[in-house]
């Protein structure tokens, strides 16, 4: 099992959640989330006074999936959707799950998904 987090631009959120519905990947969860990279921020004017803002709004996924197979359509879909071609697109990231459990049934691993 898999863990795929995707941090993207905010525009790109509804566009990505419905490619993703799309390939029946479900059991998403999104953030609204605050972050820095390459793209560095802006300067804004706020009373007068010029302000760098370094920390930009984007939109973190959290998707778990149950093979490689499911890791690839995934990424792929991602990438092609998130794609601007422009510094601050993104990052992917992916992590090992040793287990998973459902609260209300106590199944585990892929069952629990």
């Amino acid at each position: 099992m898999k863990k795929i987090e995707a941090i993207v631009r905010q525009e790109k959120y509804i566009d990505l959640q419905e490619a993703l519905n799309e390939i029946d990947v479900h059991g998403i969860t999104v953030y609204q989330v605050m972050g820095c990279g390459h793209q560095k921020g802006y300067t804004n004017i706020v009373r007068g006074n010029k302000v760098e803002i370094n920390m930009l709004p984007k939109v973190k996924f959290e998707i778990v999936v149950s093979t490689e197979e499911w890791v690839k359509k995934t990424v792929d879909v991602i990438q092609k959707v998130a794609y601007t071609g422009n510094v601050g697109d993104g990052k992917i990231f992916i992590y090992d799950l040793d287990d998973v459990i459902r609260i209300r049934t106590g199944e585990h691993g892929i069952d629990a998904i």
